[in-house]
C-alpha cells in the first residue's frame, strides 16, 4: 500500500476520467475546442471536492495548454492580477504550448484587504484576455456580478454514492487492499457526494491494513458531526431527551443559529395553541442566549439548548406533525432587502458617474426625475448608463417592462457585435486577398524577368598533330690523324 496521498495520486489526468459530471465535461471540451479570442471565459460552479479543479487541469493537459493558477493562498490584489494574470492572458506561451490558460480558483472568495480591487481587476482582465481564462467558485452568488455576467457558467453537481463506491473499489484494487462493499457504501454515504473527502476517508481507514471492513471504517474515519437538519428533524420526531441533547452537542452550529431554524419549524405547527406554547419555549431560550452574550457566561447555553429542543419537542411531538426542515424565512427576506440595497447603491453610483452628481444627491433629489426620464425611453436610458434589469426595475417600478427593455438592449448590442465581427472578418479577408494578389503579381514579374541564358557555341579544339622528331644532323668530324 502506497503512503502517498491517494487524493493526489489518483487525481484524474484527462477529462474522460472525471466522474459524475458528463454534461459539464462535455461543455468544457466544446468550449476549449472552439475557443477564440472572442469566446467568453468559463466559470465552474459547484461544492468542494467534486472535481472542478481536477477538470480544469485535465482540460489544459488534453489541449496541451500551459497553466497559470491563482488561488486563495496568493495575494490577489489589483496590482498582482494585472501584473501576473494580465500579462499571461495577453501573451503566448514560452514553452511551446499551443495556448496559455489562466485558472483563478475560489473566485467567490475575493474579499478583505488582501484582495482589495481584485474583483474589478479580474473583470477588466476577462474583457481584454487573448488567452483562455477559467474561474472556479463554490457559490455562484458569491462571485461578483460584473464577473458572472461575462462568463459562461458550467454547473458541477455532487457525485452519486454508487459512483463514489465504484471509484474507491478501483483504488483498493490498485493498492492491493481488500475492502468490503459495506465499508465502501458507508464511506460513500458519509462523503455526501465529495470525491476528495471519500478518498481521504478511505486512505485514513486503510492505513496500515491489508483489508477493511465496515467496523474498521466506523472506528478509523474522521469524527462524524450532526447537521442542523438532523437536529431540527429530531425535535419533530419524538426523539428522546438524551438523544436530543447529544445531537445538540454534536451539531457544529451555535445555539443562536439553531434557535432560528427551530423557530421556522415552530411556525409550521398547525394547532394555534401548541404553536403559541412552542413559541414561548423559543422566546425563553432566546432570553438565555441574550444573557449569555451580555454576561459572557456560556453555561447558560445548555438551558437555552434544552428549551429550544426538549421544550419545543414536547409540543411538536404531541401535535403529531412533522414540519419541513428549511432555513429561516427571515433570511430570505433579509437577503432580498440586502440585494435591493445593493441594487440601489450601484444604480446611484452609475447615475452619479453619468451625470457627474454625488451619489447621495442622486438618491435624495434626482431619483424621481431620472425615473421619469427612464420611463420615456427605457432602452436608451439602460444602454446609456449600462444598467441591468434589477437597476432598471427600481426606476420603472415594473419588473416585466424593465426585463423586456434590458433584453432588447442586449439583443441590439449582440447584433452590433456581430456586425463588427463580420466587418472585421470581411476587412481581414479583403486584406488577405489583396496580399495574395500582390504576391502572385510579384512572382509573375520575377518569372518574366528571368530569361534562359543563350547557349554559347563550344569552340572546336583541333587535335594537335604529333611533331615528328627529325634525327639530329651528324656533325662533321676532322680527322687529324
Amino acid at each position: 500500500m502506497s503512503n502517498m496521498d491517494w487524493a493526489e495520486k489518483y487525481r484524474p489526468q484527462h477529462l474522460d476520467e472525471i466522474l459524475g459530471n458528463a454534461a459539464a465535461v462535455k461543455q468544457m471540451a466544446l468550449w476549449a475546442q472552439t475557443w477564440t479570442s472572442d469566446s467568453a471565459p468559463l466559470l465552474l460552479i459547484g461544492k468542494p471536492g467534486i472535481g472542478k479543479t481536477s477538470a480544469a487541469l485535465a482540460l489544459a493537459r488534453d489541449m496541451n495548454w500551459e497553466v497559470l493558477e491563482l488561488n486563495a493562498s496568493d495575494a490577489r490584489t489589483k496590482a498582482v492580477i494585472e501584473r501576473i494574470a494580465g500579462n499571461s492572458a495577453s501573451t503566448a506561451s514560452l514553452f511551446g504550448a499551443s495556448r496559455k490558460m489562466v485558472i483563478i480558483d475560489e473566485a467567490d472568495n475575493l474579499e478583505g484587504n488582501a484582495d482589495r480591487g481584485g474583483a474589478r481587476a479580474i473583470a477588466d482582465l476577462l474583457k481584454t484576455a487573448k488567452q483562455p481564462v477559467l474561474l472556479i467558485a463554490n457559490d455562484a452568488y458569491g462571485v461578483s456580478d460584473s464577473i458572472r455576467r461575462i462568463c459562461e457558467t458550467v454547473q458541477f453537481r455532487s457525485i452519486t454514492s454508487s459512483t463514489l463506491a465504484k471509484r474507491m473499489k478501483e483504488i483498493c484494487v490498485l493498492e492491493h487492499v481488500s475492502c468490503s462493499d459495506e465499508a465502501l457504501s458507508e464511506i460513500a454515504g458519509s462523503a455526501a457526494g465529495d470525491m476528495r473527502s471519500a478518498v481521504n476517508m478511505l486512505f485514513g481507514s486503510a492505513a496500515g491494513r491489508d483489508s477493511l471492513s465496515a467496523d474498521g471504517v466506523s472506528t478509523a474515519q474522521k469524527d462524524e458531526r450532526a447537521t442542523i437538519f438532523d437536529l431540527v428533524a429530531a425535535v419533530s420526531t419524538g426523539t428522546s431527551d438524551e438523544r436530543l441533547m447529544k445531537l445538540s452537542r454534536e451539531c457544529e452550529e451555535k445555539p443562536d443559529y439553531v434557535v432560528q431554524w427551530v423557530e421556522e419549524a415552530v411556525s409550521q405547527i398547525p394547532d394555534r395553541r401548541r404553536r403559541i406554547r412552542a413559541y414561548r419555549r423559543v422566546s425563553k431560550a432566546d432570553v438565555y442566549l441574550g444573557r449569555t452574550m451580555t454576561r459572557q457566561y456560556y453555561t447558560l447555553w445548555r438551558y437555552a439548548t434544552a428549551l429550544m429542543t426538549i421544550g419545543v419537542a414536547s409540543e411538536e411531538e404531541s401535535a403529531g406533525f412533522r414540519p419541513r426542515v428549511m432555513p429561516p424565512s427571515r433570511w430570505k427576506r433579509m437577503a432580498t432587502a440586502k440585494k435591493q440595497k445593493t441594487v440601489r447603491r450601484t444604480l446611484s453610483a452609475a447615475l452619479a458617474e453619468g451625470y457627474s452628481i454625488p451619489d447621495i444627491q442622486v438618491q435624495s433629489e434626482y431619483i424621481d426625475l431620472l425615473s421619469r426620464v427612464a420611463e420615456a425611453d427605457p432602452e436608451a436610458f439602460c444602454e446609456r448608463h449600462n444598467l441591468d434589469a434589477d437597476q432598471l426595475t427600481v426606476l420603472l417600478h415594473d419588473k416585466a417592462r424593465a426585463a423586456a427593455a434590458f433584453k432588447a438592449v442586449q439583443k441590439a448590442a449582440k447584433e452590433r457585435e456581430i456586425k463588427v465581427k463580420k466587418a472585421a472578418a470581411a476587412k481581414k479577408a479583403e486584406a488577405r486577398k489583396k496580399a495574395d494578389l500582390e504576391e502572385a503579381l510579384r512572382k509573375a514579374e520575377e518569372a518574366a524577368a528571368v530569361r534562359p541564358a543563350e547557349l554559347e557555341p563550344v569552340p572546336v579544339v583541333e587535335e594537335e598533330k604529333p611533331v615528328e622528331k627529325k634525327p639530329a644532323a651528324t656533325q662533321a668530324t676532322l680527322d687529324f690523324f
